[in-house]
């Protein structure tokens, strides 16, 4: 007499097709792992320090009625941070912020006329440092001098003795591969499913699954257990290459790598819906990449993928902060380099949580089995 059926037995034989089906497609493979890992090759032999900036930041005692002062912060080139006191120490310390100026008037009553003092941190690279105190200032002073004294005294001076407060090295690896993950899993996601349950249905496999006894549910469990046990894959060896390669900063080591996988485990859930409902609105599969990179090309470009959403222009901003990248991208960066947790991450999740709502909500309407 023939055994009882089981659902999970089928969905995890459809688990173990869908995997030999991924791994049979370049395209997949390229664009989960391939992709990623060039950019985090380029970005990590680009150097192994900070990026060379001039953010900076003025102390609070600073004399802003100096000319100096003016003409620091009517420059292009310079990039004052507004944040204070605990929140200024930790950009200081993570190497976020050049330095800290401090201007004061010299008591003396000889020249020069204003001092610049500088606090910096041993996550700065010493070269930008050098490069901002001995050559961007210089000139700037330089200039001054020109207007005002053109013989022999100075309009100000920079002390030569840098405070230095410890910091850890941040490195471009440790923005450019969070970036790079979330790439990986937001493409993999919307683009997999999407091409996926379109082909299924075109080729009428769903309508041959339904002449077996296996129910709906584990039908779509089957097929996404595959796809996130393969993006799981890449995100466990995009996350090993950058940290054993190219010291990729994991605080905490093997705890930090655990809560990263968790996190990517969330975020693949949560864009995941974005594929169901691309596959269910799509009619031809010539209009599948059109109607996922409405949704996907525009968090590469905003959500911090590739450079800090601080550069762009203050109108727009709101707009990269609420995007589900966005909070995946800033929540990895807080636990691999800050050392926080999943739970001190939770307005990051909760954003993304709503967003997987939303996107399961409209998956449920427009999903088409046949």
């Amino acid at each position: 007499m023939p055994g009882k059926y089981s659902q999970i037995r089928a969905m995890m034989a459809i688990t173990r097709a869908g995997l030999r089906s991924i791994m049979r497609s370049p395209s997949t493979v390229m664009f989960s792992i391939g992709f990623p890992l060039v950019f985090i090759m380029v970005f990590g032999f680009m150097g192994g320090g900070s990026n060379v900036s001039f953010k900076i930041a003025f102390d609070p005692a600073t004399d802003t009625t100096s000319d100096v002062y003016r003409a620091l912060t009517s420059i292009s080139a310079i990039k004052v941070s507004a944040k204070q006191g605990q929140e200024l120490q930790e950009d200081l310390e993570k190497g976020r912020i050049l330095a800290v100026l401090n201007i004061q008037k010299n008591t003396t009553g000889s020249s020069p006329d204003y001092i610049i003092h500088l606090k910096s941190s041993e996550a700065v690279n010493p070269q930008n440092l050098a490069s901002f105190k001995d050559i961007f200032l210089a000139g700037i002073i330089n200039q001054m001098n020109k207007g005002k004294y053109p013989d022999a005294p100075s309009v100000a001076a920079v002390n030569p003795q840098i405070q230095k407060i410890p910091g850890r090295i941040y490195r471009t690896i440790d923005f450019i591969l969070p970036g790079q993950l979330g790439f990986s899993l937001m493409s993999a996601s919307v683009f997999g499913v999407a091409f996926l349950f379109f082909s299924l249905r075109q080729q009428l496999v769903l309508k041959r699954f339904f002449a077996t006894p296996i129910t709906r549910p584990y039908i779509i469990m089957g097929e996404a257990l595959a796809r996130v046990i393969f993006q799981m894959l890449t995100a466990v060896i995009i996350v090993l290459l950058g940290t054993f390669v190219f010291k990729f900063t994991l605080v905490k080591g093997v705890e930090t790598f655990l809560e990263i996988m968790l996190l990517s485990f969330l975020a693949l859930v949560v864009f995941m819906g974005y594929g169901f409902i691309v596959s269910g609105i799509a009619k031809t599969e010539s209009v599948i990449p059109m109607v996922a990179n409405i949704f996907t090309l525009p968090q590469f470009l905003l959500a911090g993928t590739f450079f800090s959403i601080d550069a762009f222009p203050t109108w727009l901003q709101p707009l990269c902060r609420i995007l589900p990248l966005t909070h995946f991208n800033e929540a990895m960066r807080n636990i691999a380099f800050e050392g926080a947790s999943l739970a001190s991450c939770w307005q990051n999740i909760g954003v993304m949580l709503i967003w997987g709502v939303v996107a399961y909500g409209i998956a449920i309407k427009v999903f088409k089995w046949e």
